[in-house]
């Protein structure tokens, strides 16, 4: 399609910055707010007419036009694991390891076998973002692990609330076939979720038995 897209931290100034900037109209955040540079912030009631639009344009349902993207593009199953209320230094002792363990070269090609699946680790990061309008350089903004059939985990600690913490567990992946679109997105991750369990050792080290929120 060739139109420029931005992978941004959490946060709609990083939005407004490339929006006011003239390089992209439409913006969205993994928690389904969508908006646009009309406002510059999500905006639900514009989100609906955008649908109504695209439902009238194409006179079919939703389900349709989703059914259609997969078979054109491919199908993201996506979900996100959200353990909240956790002590501060136990979080920071879990990421801090977390990254001496992906940052390391010898951590890339390391292979996960989980039932019939095989994941083989391509490419390691903490993710950080430079501003193309300002320049301005945002640092730890989650540690990715990317496996080579594209499929990949992201661990990311949240802002804290009060005397807490938050981590959040991210996984994805991706499914060209059309004949496996009709999964369930928990059984497709489950064996991403339980290579991320095992290499964080989240559970062993916070007393937690699973997540507080599945996304």
């Amino acid at each position: 399609m060739k139109v420029p897209v931005y992978e941004t931290p959490a946060g709609w100034r990083f939005f407004s910055n490339l929006m006011d900037s003239g390089r992209c109209s439409l913006c969205g955040e993994e928690s389904f707010g969508t908006g646009s540079d009309h406002l510059r912030e999500k905006d639900g009631l514009w989100a609906v007419l955008v649908w109504l639009s695209i439902i009238a344009a194409r006179k079919q349902s939703v389900e349709e036009i989703v059914r259609d993207h997969w078979a054109k593009f491919g199908r993201h199953y996506y979900c996100r694991f959200d353990y909240e209320g956790l002590e501060p230094k136990a979080t920071y002792y879990i990421m801090r390891d977390l990254e001496a363990l992906v940052t390391d070269k010898s951590f890339i090609g390391q292979q996960f076998a989980v039932g019939s699946h095989v994941y083989s680790v391509a490419k390691t990061d903490s993710f950080e973002y430079v501003d193309p309008v300002d320049g301005t350089v945002t640092k730890k903004q989650g540690l990715r692990i990317i496996f080579s059939d594209a499929s990949r985990l992201i661990f990311r600690l949240s802002s804290s609330s009060g005397m807490r913490a938050t981590i959040r567990l991210y996984a994805e992946s991706y499914e060209r076939d059309p004949s496996g679109h009709d999964q369930e997105p928990q059984a497709v991750l489950s064996p991403l979720i339980a290579i991320a369990l095992k290499i964080s050792q989240i559970h062993e080290r916070t007393g937690r038995r699973g997540p507080t929120v599945i996304t």
